[in-house]
């Protein structure tokens, strides 16, 4: 019953290249997020996708094109939806803690997008350094912080000359951590760091930090 289903599966991404390597990414998005690069085994990936090995190889060349692949798309859909936050002609302080709240929830929401940075880390970003896309993936982000501390400063809001790339590592790095380490934490301090409450007390104290940092 099993091997049916996914002759069936073959058949339906083998008919769309596109949905095919989408099935593909998410399927290695998994195995990756798991297993990490050196674990994942292309054979998993093509049995999660539903397609095979030749195709995998067809569409990433090989496991490590694959693997950066995965990185550029992880870091595109969360690029893609800050971009949809629209914030070009909010207030300069609502549109900041926006990005502040919506970077941390996330974080919350999309575990596989901590683990693949951690994995990467790891090897000191071998493999994104080897990426064509990933640093104009990233312009919109600057572009979108710059815009809301120009104008903050301008209407006196925001102290002048902040950096946008040093605000969204801080932005990031209260968030980052804490997802990362919630564990040991937890374990260290006797309290569950993973709990709803917990997590809206997160979010409030980074907004909090943030929007402290930048006051004239």
């Amino acid at each position: 019953m099993h091997e049916g289903i996914e002759k069936i599966a073959r058949r339906a991404v083998g008919r769309d290249p596109e949905r095919t390597r989408a099935a593909i990414l998410a399927a290695a998005t998994r195995e990756f997020t798991a297993k990490g690069l050196t674990g994942a085994r292309v054979d998993a990936i093509a049995r999660r996708a539903g397609a095979n090995k030749r195709m995998i190889y067809h569409y990433f060349g090989d496991k490590e094109g694959l693997y950066i692949a995965v990185l550029e798309d992880t870091y595109a859909a969360i690029r893609r939806a800050e971009i949809g936050l629209d914030l070009g002609h909010r207030d300069p302080v609502d549109g900041m803690r926006e990005l502040v709240l919506f970077t941390w929830r996330y974080f919350i929401e999309h575990p596989e997008f901590l683990s693949l940075l951690g994995t990467e880390n790891l090897h000191r970003a071998v493999h994104l350094k080897k990426s064509k896309r990933i640093r104009n993936l990233h312009n919109p982000l600057v572009d979108m912080i710059s815009g809301l501390l120009e104008r903050g400063a301008k209407a006196k809001l925001f102290r002048k000359g902040v950096d946008p790339v040093e605000l969204y590592i801080t932005i990031a790095s209260l968030g980052f951590f804490y997802m990362s380490n919630r564990h040991t934490l937890s374990t260290i301090f006797g309290v569950d760091l993973s709990a709803p409450e917990r997590l809206e007390v997160r979010g409030r104290h980074i907004v909090d930090v943030v929007l402290s940092y930048l006051r004239p």
